[in-house]
């Protein structure tokens, strides 16, 4: 089955930097779509950027410039490399993919920013 492992998340001071990673299971990175998203408390799940099997990449306005998205196929894994982060980047960030329409998603890895 289907197995996203997100790590690399935790506490860091505004303008600083952080590394996400996801692990894949029973699904390749190299072919498929992967998405990176977040939820701040009290806010809906949004989403951060998108990796396509080609290779193309899109970002949310909020994180364009900061933010990038790439994939390893050797090891099927997923990343984020946050840069600049702010405050308002702080939220559980989830992995996600889709296969047959039916979404798996990783169990997130929290990021707070501190000012």
């Amino acid at each position: 089955q289907v197995q996203l492992v997100e790590s690399g998340g935790g506490l860091v001071q505004a303008g600083g930097s952080l590394r996400l990673s996801c692990a894949a299971s029973g699904i390749g990175v190299s072919v498929n779509t992967m998405g990176w998203y977040r939820q701040a408390p009290g806010n809906q799940r949004e989403l951060v950027a998108r990796i396509t099997g080609g290779g193309s990449a899109i970002y949310a306005d909020s994180v364009k410039g900061r933010f990038t998205v790439s994939r390893d196929n050797a090891k099927n894994t997923a990343y984020l490399q946050m840069n600049s982060l702010k405050p308002e980047d702080t939220a559980v960030y989830y992995c996600n993919v889709f296969r047959g329409g039916y979404p798996y998603w990783g169990q997130g890895t929290q990021v707070t920013v501190s000012s």
